[in-house]
């Protein structure tokens, strides 16, 4: 089979070529699926060839080289799409820089700068929704049996534009859900991988999601877990969002509500270190690329780049360093194989994924509208991706859902049509901004900084 990267000179690709191979190599008396060939797409020849010779270097490491599958790089698109099975959408539009000046610009107004919650996420929506529809269209013409799995960020608004063209055969991915329910699935002593042992109720959209029930060989123990102060401090979200928090919510919320409950915190934290995370991102990828020109292994120079910055990931939430045990464990990238895998072959997964609310019919929470991308448990097949029934949500959950994507929506649509109102809209009624004056100057400010906004604000 063939997968295709778009975003293929990314810093993470190598850590989806390191999950397919450890994979094929312990892939022994159980189905799995067999990529024989890994195509990488991106606007940068120069970061192609970076990444290619990482890889290169890690497969000669290999105890079987052969078990790799064929790397080819290329800046054209539809080539790169070419009889692709499965499309993997890593884009960053604008790079680092880009999300640098999203952060800034809200920060320079008080308001929280961050990549994707808050004004920073919607002007990243607002750049990237009409690169992806773009790129949603050339998949449907070139590879329409291809599944795409969407990582580019804001994930949940950017897969919610995508199916507009894809449909059900484009899912968004992110790796805190699973992360969660794998942490304190270990702290009862059951393993995720066991499904037949271990159920749970997730709910929300992408980086605003609640962990609502968790049960073990049938029993509930969620409520133990709450009423546990030593459990707790074993599990990085409640530490983050505060313990007392968590147990008056009766939820172990996704980390990323952090921004939501704690904003004056966040930001105080992110102006006192001197930089943004994008900043730090664009001087660390420097640093990154001026070791790789005088070093003699590529592969060390971007394992030490990573441990850099997966130990410093939302370190404005943090009086301490992250602890390995939160940073080991999985991720995107064994989050998209599993999936892979279980379309490919028909191995039944349960997992947490970016779907249609009426992705297999019926509703799964029948409040919200029918195209609305939720964050839901489901089960993956050859048949396709089914979400499970979820409790009815409290109606401070569906409040603050409905908010966030009545807000992304007008981002949505002012980048398809390119309406200042529309884009001024969104930026006002987000709950972090919740100003049309504020909205007003985050939109001069954004047209400012980005000349792509304002070209496409400016559409007659």
């Amino acid at each position: 089979m063939k997968l295709t990267i778009l975003g293929g000179g990314g810093f993470r690709v190598p850590l989806i070529h390191d999950a397919i191979v450890t994979d094929a190599l312990a892939a022994t008396g159980r189905p799995s699926i067999v990529i024989d060939e890994i195509a990488l797409h991106d606007a940068s020849p120069e970061r192609l060839d970076t990444i290619e010779k990482i890889l290169a270097e890690r497969t000669t490491l290999l105890p079987d080289p052969s078990a790799a599958p064929r790397i080819t790089t290329t800046t054209d698109v539809r080539q790169a799409l070419r009889g692709a099975d499965f499309v993997f959408s890593a884009i960053r539009v604008g790079g680092a820089g880009g999300r640098a000046l999203d952060e800034r610009v809200a920060l320079d107004l008080g308001l929280l700068g961050q990549e994707t919650i808050g004004p920073g996420g919607l002007a990243y929506a607002l750049r990237t929704i009409p690169v992806m529809h773009d790129v949603a269209r050339t998949i449907l013409e070139v590879a329409p049996d291809a599944w795409t799995i969407n990582f580019t960020n804001p994930a949940g608004i950017v897969t919610q534009a995508m199916r507009r063209v894809l449909g059900d055969r484009v899912v968004g991915i992110c790796d805190t859900p699973i992360g969660l329910v794998r942490r304190v699935s270990r702290l009862l002593g059951a393993s995720l991988e066991d499904q037949d042992r271990v159920e749970y109720d997730y709910v929300g959209l992408n980086h605003m999601g609640w962990l609502r029930s968790v049960r073990i060989d049938g029993v509930e123990r969620l409520p133990g877990v709450l009423a546990d102060d030593a459990a707790l401090e074993e599990i990085e979200e409640a530490r983050l969002i505060g313990k007392d928090w968590v147990r008056a919510i009766r939820a172990l919320p996704n980390e990323y509500l952090y921004y939501y409950w704690h904003t004056d915190e966040a930001i105080a934290n992110i102006l006192a270190a001197g930089q943004t995370r994008g900043e730090f991102l664009v001087a660390e990828q420097r640093r990154f690329e001026e070791k790789l020109s005088c070093c003699t292994s590529p592969l060390q120079a971007w394992r030490d780049a990573l441990h850099e910055r997966e130990s410093t990931y939302m370190a404005e939430a943090r009086d301490d360093e992250r602890r390995e045990e939160d940073i080991a464990g999985g991720g995107y990238q064994e989050v998209a194989l599993r999936l892979m895998n279980a379309l490919a072959t028909g191995a039944k997964e349960r997992m947490i994924l970016d779907v249609g609310n009426d992705s297999d019919g019926a509703l799964v929470v029948p409040e919200l509208p029918r195209d609305l991308v939720l964050e839901v448990g489901c089960v993956v097949d050859e048949q396709g991706i089914h979400p499970l029934p979820v409790a009815p949500l409290t109606l401070g959950q569906l409040g603050m859902m409905a908010r966030l994507r009545a807000s992304e929506g007008a981002i949505c649509e002012a980048a398809l049509t390119g309406s200042a109102e529309k884009a001024w809209e969104g930026f006002s009624i987000h709950p972090l901004v919740d100003s049309p004056r504020l909205g007003r100057e985050l939109l001069r400010g954004y047209r400012q900084a980005h000349p792509a906004i304002d070209a496409l604000l400016g559409r007659p």
